[in-house]
């Protein structure tokens, strides 16, 4: 297996090294700006859409003056400056690690009802730290070989990359074209739009089935081609909501 290096040439005539996957190098940007607060009063109190407007809110509100804590070197201040990309990040994983139930919340759950027996409260929290912990460590040992290296990327992070930007960087709207942001809000709208005909209006179009259409009381073409209770051979659907219900990883 040969090693690809991509090397790319910036203003300053220096060599930066470049993913190797094409849709890395288009979607993720090579440069950072260390100058940018990351860890701030916004990012501590505020999910990816509904954040930015209210990050631009405390951006705009907020005082820019800076408190120093008594006795130490130490200084903070609530609005560092302008809403930042990579405070949007944060906040995002922030959202998303507390929208998932930990699964060692299952076990105490299972223990509860159907076996009756409690847990002290202290055991239960050791049991859900130590759990969700185990990952950590797992990608800690491996980090070089899944975390480091530019070959292990994740598609679906793609997407969010692409979000951020099209949210933060400042983009000349092309000849006729329309830039990312603009592009973002008419599919939010058109999709946001047409939700209500699967959604409400006509809910049989999320799962069509030929099978079941042509032998309605046979038990054996629901079996085949029901795509809710059977093989789904023969289904398609209308609603976007349901083909992208569950896409699997990545």
């Amino acid at each position: 297996m040969f090693d690809i290096r991509v090397v790319c040439i910036n203003d300053d005539n220096k060599e930066v090294d470049d993913s190797p996957i094409e849709q890395v190098r288009l979607t993720v940007p090579i440069t950072d700006d260390p100058t940018q607060p990351v860890l701030t009063f916004r990012t501590w109190t505020i999910a990816q859409i509904v954040s930015l407007p209210l990050g631009k809110l405390m951006a705009a509100t907020l005082p820019t003056t800076i408190y120093k804590v008594p006795f130490t070197p130490w200084s903070f201040t609530l609005n560092p400056g302008p809403f930042n990309l990579k405070e949007h990040a944060l906040i995002t994983i922030f959202a998303n690690c507390g929208a998932n139930t930990a699964y060692a919340i299952s076990i105490i759950t299972i223990v509860k009802v159907f076996y009756h027996r409690s847990i002290n409260p202290f055991a239960a929290f050791l049991l859900a730290q130590t759990t969700q912990m185990l990952g950590y460590g797992w990608a800690g040992i491996f980090r070089k070989f899944l975390v480091d290296s530019p070959y292990m990327w994740w598609p679906s992070n793609l997407v969010q990359v692409s979000l951020f930007r099209a949210f933060h960087e400042k983009e000349k709207r092309p000849k006729g074209g329309n830039t990312r942001l603009q592009f973002f809000f008419l599919i939010f709208v058109a999709s946001f739009a047409y939700y209500i005909v699967p959604g409400y209006f006509f809910q049989s179009i999320s799962t069509i089935s030929v099978v079941c259409l042509i032998w309605k009381n046979s038990v054996t073409a629901q079996q085949i081609g029901s795509g809710m209770k059977g093989l789904g051979i023969g289904s398609f659907t209308l609603d976007w909501n349901t083909v992208a219900g569950f896409l699997g990883s990545p």
